[in-house]
């Protein structure tokens, strides 16, 4: 009798409990295309400078430096934060640590952080220093090369011509070689197409546009 009446009242209290909260999910567009175009123009214009396209090679490329920090920089580190949402862990990976990179090289060309004003004793170092800075980020894009096997051809090319770009940027500044950074830029620049191109893709949805460009996915 006693567990009828227990029974009894807990189907009251379960009655008497108001139903649970309708949580909505945010929905996130995709941030791939913010991404890729914020990588692109910052590697556009820093790679026609470097490989001499209607100036001297070797000049100043300091107008790049608004562009690493705000688009190249914040604005692909928050594509990052975003791809994160998404669940895309390799895109939150890739465009964090290149939008880290371009911060880092805006934060070269500032005075005030006494990067090269370090170096002013030792001027040869700065050049080995810059080396070891651009082989590291070539491993690293060596890594995210490996990690895209399996994305697709737009996004493997990306990554390979990347991987040249720093190995040959590292060259140049390592042998003080103009011609070799003339090659680093005109390889740079490739790289900006192709990201351009996967941003492009990003964007012509089937819900968008008429039309699609192919990735070539596996």
């Amino acid at each position: 009798m006693s567990s009828e009446l227990a029974q009894d009242s807990e189907s009251k209290v379960q009655m008497s409990l108001p139903p649970p909260p309708i949580i909505q999910s945010y929905i996130v567009g995709n941030p791939g295309p913010l991404g890729l175009s914020a990588f692109a123009l910052t590697t556009f214009v820093l790679s026609l400078h470097n490989a001499g396209a209607g100036m001297p090679v070797g000049s100043p490329s300091n107008i790049v430096v608004g562009l690493a920090f705000f688009y190249g920089g914040l604005v692909q580190l928050l594509a990052g934060m975003w791809e994160f949402r998404t669940g895309n862990t390799f895109g939150a990976t890739a465009f964090s640590s290149y939008g880290g990179f371009w911060l880092s090289y805006a934060l070269i060309f500032i005075p005030g952080a006494g990067i090269t004003s370090a170096y002013t004793e030792t001027p040869g170092i700065l050049s080995r220093s810059l080396t070891i800075y651009l082989i590291a980020w070539a491993i690293m894009t060596a890594i995210f090369l490996i990690a895209s096997h399996r994305s697709s051809v737009g996004m493997v090319a990306l990554f390979f011509f990347l991987f040249l770009t720093f190995v040959l940027l590292a060259a140049a500044e390592y042998n003080a070689s103009s011609k070799t950074q003339v090659a680093a830029g005109a390889f740079g620049v490739i790289t900006a197409l192709i990201a351009w191109y996967n941003a492009l893709s990003g964007l012509l949805t089937k819900e968008s546009s008429y039309f699609q460009l192919p990735v070539g996915a596996f």
